[in-house]
C-alpha cells in the first residue's frame, strides 16, 4: 500500500437509481427485485479493481424535507414517486456495503452530494486525492486539482472522468461555473427553474462573456437579442434562486473520520454469502477464494462444467457415436478466426449426459454430412448462420431441423444486442464457462487439446440444456412463429449470400482511388492558397488557428486544446466561406479514399481473376430487427454525392454477360405507418399512388398540388419522416433551418390534417406504458423498461422508441420475409440468379440475361405481396451492368 491517500466517494442514490433504470427488472427466485442492487455491485467491483482506493465511502440522501425544499418548496417537485421496486432495493445495497465493510454516510435533511462536497473539501485540506462517482453533473462543481468526478454516461456501464481540463474542454467553464450554468439554464430533473427558454447553448455563450450569474444580470443590456434581455430581466430572481439551489453545501454538520473510511481488504466469504443469497451467480467468480484478501482478482480463464465429461475421439469412432445419439443433439463447431474461411479445429457433439470432441484434419469425415442432413435429429448450435457458412467451405450442407440459441436469446432481449455465447449459457443453464485465452502475436498462448476439447464439449452440452428453456421462453413470449418462420430460415439465406459474396471491379476501384487522390491534392493546394499558408489540414488545432485566428471566421468557442472544427461547426460556416467549403469537400473525398477505396481493396478476396468482398450480415444485433453489415460495411456507402455514388460502379455481376438487378421498397415505413395508424388521409394518398410528400405539402400549406414548390415538398418530407420518430419543433427547425415557432406550426398543422397518426402515437405510448414493450406486425417485441421512468430524458427516449419501433421493426421484418420467400422460390425454380446484398430497404441480385424478366416478376410479386396491408407495398426495380446503373 502506497503512502498516497486516494478517497473514492460514491453517490449512493444516484448510482442505485441509474442502475435500476439501466437494467431490466430482474428478480431472484424469492421474487425479490435485485436489478438496482446488482448494477450498483458490478460498478463497485469495477471501482475496487480499477481505482484501488485507500479510503472509500458511500453517501445517501436522508429524509424527505431537505434544506433546498425549505428555500424552494417545488424543488424536485416534478419527480414521480420512487417506484416500490427501486425503494425496496436501497436496504439491499446497504447490506452489500456492510458485507464489504464499506461505510455509508447519511445526514437527516441533507442530500448525498452535500455530504460528498463536505467530505471532499476536508479531504483536500489534509492532502487526499478524491474521486467522486455519480450520475449527477451537479457534482462537477467539486472538481479541483485534487478532486476528480467520474460521471456515468450510458446507464452505469460507461463512465467518463472529469478534471478541470475536461470541464474546460467540454463546457469552456471552470468547475465553479457549473453552478452558474445551472442558475441560467435550470435543471428539469430537480425542477430548478433557471430562466425559461435559456438552454445550455445560450447559457454557455453568456458565461463565456460574463463568468457568473450575477455578472450576466448586471450586463443584461449587452445580451444578444431583445427577447433574451427581457427574459433575463423578468427572471433574474429565478436565476439567483436556481444558482443557490444548484450550489452544493460543503458545510454539512457531520463527524468526519477518515480512518473509518480506510479500505484495505474485505472478507470474501461474507460477500460470497450475500451474493449467493441474492443469486448474483455471475459475480461470484469475480471474488477471490477464501476469506480476506488485499485486492480483487481477475477471473482466471478456466472451464467450469457440470455433469458432463468430454471424450476425445478419432474419426473412425464417429459412426458408432452417431448411432446412439438421441433426437436432440448439441454441437459446437470449434472455429479459428473468421467463420467465413471455414478454418476448423474440431467439432464437439453432446447429449445432456456426455460429450465427444473430434479434432479435424484437413478433411472432414463423410459421416458428418449425413449427420447434418439427418432430419430426425434436432441439431442445436449457438450461431446457425456462422456454422452453415463455415461448413459450406467443406461442401457440407446443414438441413433446417436445427435450433439456434443465438437467435432465440436475441429475440427474447433484442435491446441488449448480440448475446455473448457464455452469457447465454450462464443465463439459461447456470453453467459458468470461460473462453480460452487468446494471447497475442508476441505472447502466444499454448492451448492443449484437452483444454480445447473440454470447453467445446461443455458448450455443446450446454446448448442441449438451454435449447429447451429458450424454446419455452419463445413460446411463452409469442415469439416462436417469428423465430421459426422468419429468423431461422433467414440464417440460411444470409449464409448463402455471405458465402458467395459480391464481385468488385478492382481496376475500376483503383482508378476511382487515383482520381480521388488527384482531387484531394488539388483541393489541398486550393485551401493553402485561400488560407495564405500551408498547414496540417488533418490537425484540428492547426485548422482552428487558421480559420478562426488568422482568417477571423466566427468561432463557437475556444478551449485549452483549441477551436472546434467538427463537421457541424464547419457546415454552418460553409455558405459564408469558400475555404470552409473546400475543407468539407477535402474531408469527404478523404473519407471515400480511406474508408471505401482502400477498405474495399483490403477486404477483397481473390479467386483466379475474380475479386469478391464477403460482408458479414449481423442478424442478432439491432433492437429493431434491422440487418447490419460489417467487415466491410456495404450498407453505408455514401449516396448523397456523385463521388460516393460512383463507388457503386465497382460492384459487378460474377459473369460479365450477367446483369445487376436492384429492387427497392418505395417509402415502406410511411406505408406501414399509414396501415398501423389507420389515418384515412394517408391511406387515400397511397391507395391512389400519389406522391405522399406532395399530398402532405398540399395539406400542411393548404395549396393545390400544382402550387407545391420544391421547398414545400422538402419541408413535408422532413415532417413525414421525422414525425413518427417523435421529432420536436427544435429538431425540425434544425433540419429545415427555419425558426422553431414555424417548425412547431408545421407539426401542429400536420397532426390536424393527419389525426390518425397523432392518435397512433398517443395510443402506442399508452400501450407501452401498460405492457412495457411494443410489437411489430409480425410479432417482434422490444422491451421498454424506461417507459415509466421518472427521469424525463430516459422516459422521453422510451416514448420515441415506442412510436418508431413498430414502424421500423415491421419494415425490417417485411424485407426479411421477402428475402426468405424470394430465396425459396429461386431455389424451387432452379434459377442461376443469386441474391447478393440487402441494403436497408433494397435487395441486390445478379442474373443471367435470359432470367431477367422471370426474376423481375418473381421479386416484384414477393416484395409487394409479402404481407397484407391496407395500402399497397411498392417495389421499384431497375437493371444495369453495375449496381450504380441499376440504381
Amino acid at each position: 500500500m502506497t503512502d498516497k491517500k486516494k478517497l473514492v466517494l460514491i453517490d449512493g442514490n444516484s448510482i442505485t437509481y441509474r442502475a435500476f433504470f439501466a437494467l431490466p427488472p430482474l428478480s431472484n427466485s424469492k421474487g425479490q427485485y435485485t436489478n438496482a442492487a446488482y448494477g450498483f455491485t458490478t460498478m463497485l467491483l469495477k471501482l475496487l479493481q480499477d481505482e484501488q482506493p485507500t479510503h472509500l465511502m458511500v453517501a445517501f440522501d436522508k429524509g424527505k424535507a431537505t434544506v433546498r425544499q425549505q428555500i424552494y418548496a417545488e424543488y424536485k417537485g416534478t419527480r414521480e414517486k420512487t417506484p416500490g421496486e427501486l425503494r425496496e432495493q436501497f436496504p439491499i445495497v446497504r447490506e452489500i456495503l456492510d458485507s464489504f465493510g464499506i461505510p455509508y454516510v447519511e445526514v437527516e435533511g441533507h442530500e448525498a452530494d452535500d455530504i460528498i462536497g463536505t467530505i471532499t473539501q476536508e479531504a483536500e485540506q489534509i492532502g487526499y486525492d478524491s474521486l467522486v462517482v455519480t450520475g449527477d453533473k451537479d457534482l462537477l462543481q467539486l472538481v479541483s486539482d485534487r478532486v476528480t468526478t467520474m460521471l456515468t454516461r450510458k446507464g452505469i456501464s460507461e463512465t467518463e472522468k472529469y478534471t478541470e481540463k475536461e470541464i474546460q474542454e467540454r463546457y469552456g467553464l471552470t468547475p465553479l461555473q457549473i453552478i452558474d450554468l445551472k442558475g441560467l439554464m435550470g435543471d428539469t430533473s430537480d425542477n430548478i427553474p433557471g430562466i425559461p427558454g435559456v438552454g445550455e447553448k445560450t447559457a454557455l455563450k453568456l458565461l463565456a462573456q460574463y463568468p457568473t450569474v450575477e455578472e450576466v444580470l448586471a450586463h443584461v443590456d449587452e445580451a444578444p437579442g431583445k427577447k433574451l434581455q427581457e427574459k433575463l430581466r423578468e427572471h433574474a430572481d429565478s436565476a439567483r434562486l436556481s444558482k443557490q439551489l444548484a450550489t452544493i453545501n460543503r458545510a454539512v454538520p457531520l463527524d468526519i473520520d477518515f480512518e473509518s473510511y480506510r479500505f484495505e481488504s474485505y472478507d470474501a466469504g461474507k460477500v460470497r454469502e450475500i451474493f449467493k443469497a441474492l443469486e448474483f451467480k455471475s459475480l461470484l467468480d469475480r471474488l477471490p477464494e477464501g476469506g480476506s484478501e488485499s485486492e480483487l482478482v481477475e477471473q482466471e480463464p478456466a472451464v467450469k462444467q457440470e455433469a458432463v465429461t468430454t471424450q476425445i475421439i478419432a474419426a473412425d469412432e464417429l459412426a458408432g457415436i452417431i448411432e446412439k445419439l438421441p433426437a436432440t443433439v448439441g454441437f459446437y463447431l470449434d472455429l479459428e478466426g473468421n467463420y467465413q474461411f471455414g478454418d476448423l479445429h474440431g467439432l464437439a457433439i453432446a447429449t445432456q449426459e456426455a460429450a465427444w470432441y473430434l479434432p479435424f484434419d484437413k478433411t472432414l469425415p463423410a459421416e458428418l454430412g449425413a449427420l447434418f442432413q439427418d432430419q430426425t435429429k434436432t441439431k442445436v448450435f449457438y450461431d446457425v448462420k456462422a456454422v452453415c457458412t463455415a461448413l459450406k467451405k467443406h461442401d457440407i450442407d446443414l438441413d433446417h431441423n436445427v435450433f439456434c440459441t443465438l437467435l432465440g436469446s436475441y429475440l427474447l432481449s433484442p435491446s441488449e444486442g448480440t448475446p455473448d455465447l457464455f452469457e447465454v449459457i450462464e443465463h439459461h443453464s447456470g453453467w459458468r464457462l470461460s473462453p480460452l485465452p487468446k494471447g497475442t502475436a508476441k505472447k502466444p498462448v499454448e492451448i492443449s487439446l484437452e483444454e480445447r476439447a473440454n470447453l467445446a464439449g461443455a458448450v455443446a452440452a450446454a446448448n442441449v440444456h438451454i435449447a429447451e428453456k429458450v424454446g419455452e421462453a419463445l413460446e411463452a413470449g409469442d415469439l416462436m412463429a417469428l423465430y421459426r418462420d422468419l429468423e431461422l430460415p433467414l440464417s440460411f439465406v444470409l449464409a448463402d449470400m455471405e458465402g458467395l459474396g459480391v464481385r468488385i471491379d478492382t481496376s475500376e476501384l483503383r482508378e476511382i482511388g487515383e482520381n480521388l487522390k488527384e482531387r484531394i491534392e488539388a483541393l489541398q493546394k486550393e485551401i493553402y492558397e485561400l488560407a495564405g499558408s500551408e498547414f496540417n489540414l488533418n490537425s484540428p488545432k492547426q485548422l482552428g488557428e487558421v480559420l478562426f485566428d488568422k482568417l477571423g471566421l466566427p468561432a463557437s468557442k475556444k478551449t485549452k486544446t483549441g477551436y472546434s472544427t467538427s463537421a457541424d461547426v464547419l457546415e454552418k460556416l460553409a455558405e459564408h466561406s469558400p475555404v470552409v467549403q473546400k475543407i468539407l469537400e477535402y474531408r469527404h473525398l478523404g473519407k471515400l479514399q480511406s474508408t471505401y477505396v482502400e477498405g474495399l481493396l483490403n477486404a477483397a478476396r481473390q479467386n483466379g481473376d475474380i475479386f469478391r468482398v464477403h460482408t458479414q450480415f449481423n442478424q442478432a444485433l439491432t433492437a429493431t430487427g434491422r440487418l447490419s453489415s460489417t467487415e466491410p460495411n456495404l450498407q453505408n456507402i455514401p449516396i448523397r454525392t456523385e463521388e460516393g455514388r460512383r463507388l457503386r460502379h465497382v460492384f459487378v455481376p460474377t459473369d460479365p454477360e450477367w446483369k445487376i438487378l436492384a429492387a427497392d421498397y418505395s417509402q415502406i415505413e410511411l406505408r406501414i405507418l399509414a396501415h398501423i395508424s389507420g389515418d384515412e388521409n394517408m391511406i387515400d394518398a397511397f391507395v391512389h399512388d400519389e406522391d405522399i410528400h406532395t399530398r402532405t405539402a398540399t395539406q400542411v400549406f393548404e395549396v393545390t398540388p400544382e402550387e407545391v414548390d420544391s421547398n414545400m415538398r422538402r419541408a413535408a418530407k422532413a415532417v413525414n419522416f421525422g414525425i413518427v420518430y417523435g421529432i420536436s419543433d427544435f429538431g425540425l427547425s434544425q433540419n429545415l433551418n427555419i425558426p422553431r415557432k414555424q417548425a412547431g406550426q408545421f407539426i401542429a398543422s400536420y397532426f390536424e390534417k393527419f389525426p390518425g397518426v397523432k392518435r397512433y402515437m398517443e395510443d402506442v405510448v399508452d400501450q407501452a406504458r401498460r405492457d412495457e414493450y411494443v410489437t411489430t406486425l409480425l410479432g417482434r417485441k422490444r422491451h421498454l423498461p424506461d417507459i415509466n421512468a421518472s427521469n424525463f430524458n430516459m422516459r422521453s427516449f422510451a416514448e420515441r422508441t415506442a412510436m418508431n419501433t413498430p414502424i421500423q421493426g415491421t419494415a425490417a421484418d417485411v424485407i426479411k420475409k421477402a428475402m426468405v420467400n424470394i430465396h425459396k422460390e429461386m431455389q424451387e425454380r432452379s434459377l442461376r440468379a443469386n441474391m447478393l446484398l440487402q441494403v436497408h430497404d433494397e435487395l441486390i441480385f445478379e442474373c443471367p440475361p435470359e432470367e431477367i424478366e422471370e426474376l423481375k416478376e418473381l421479386v416484384r410479386r414477393e416484395m409487394e405481396q409479402v404481407t397484407a396491408l391496407s395500402v399497397p407495398l411498392k417495389a421499384d426495380l431497375n437493371v444495369g451492368d453495375t449496381w450504380y446503373e441499376a440504381k
